[in-house]
């Protein structure tokens, strides 16, 4: 993947980043900053899921704190939406 053209936001996801304590807020702008110039970068730990959650990808936002998001392509043009944000647990509990 290239960088992305285009990253939207599920109305869910804004609700939960919303309600995100405010340290996972202020690392969800650098991981996103950083998601933008490599979405790939170590420190992102960027992967497929699999089983329910199959045709999205998880990104680290803390420790314990993820994002996942789906991928699209648009006459060869990428666009990502981030469906959701939690703990480790609420995602994949």
């Amino acid at each position: 993947m290239n960088k992305p053209k285009r990253i939207d936001f599920s109305n869910k996801f804004l609700k939960q980043h919303k309600k995100a304590p405010q340290n996972v807020r202020k690392a969800w702008i650098k991981r996103l900053n950083l998601f933008k110039e490599d979405p790939f970068h170590p420190l992102l730990n960027n992967h497929a899921l699999t089983g329910e959650l199959s045709g999205h990808r998880s990104i680290n936002i803390t420790g314990d704190w993820r994002a996942l998001y789906s991928e699209y392509t648009e006459e060869e043009e990428t666009f990502i939406v981030f469906e959701v944000i939690g703990t480790h647990s609420q995602l994949y509990g």
